[in-house]
């Protein structure tokens, strides 16, 4: 029951599972495909990843700073143990 009402949740919002702890949407993906960064790996090495990336840069990444803060929202809201 629970598992059907986290899929029609995901599906309604067009995420995709990537991992059992990452779903991305896909104008996130195509973000992330446009910037050639690699997402098939742990939500955590993404966010190090991302944040590497926009502290070399001057602020334009602005595509870049959204996924980013989507992602790290997403992963404080389902992962983060409270």
């Amino acid at each position: 029951m629970i598992d059907d009402i986290v899929k029609e949740t995901h599906d309604s919002l067009n995420l995709n599972k990537i991992n059992d702890k990452l779903y991305l949407t896909n104008k996130e993906i195509e973000v992330l495909e446009k910037y050639d960064i690699d997402y098939h790996t742990s939500i955590e090495e993404l966010l190090f990843t991302l944040d590497e990336i926009l502290n070399d840069s001057n602020g334009e990444y602005t595509d870049l700073e959204e996924v980013s803060n989507s992602i790290s929202e997403f992963n404080y809201y389902h992962n983060v143990n409270k």
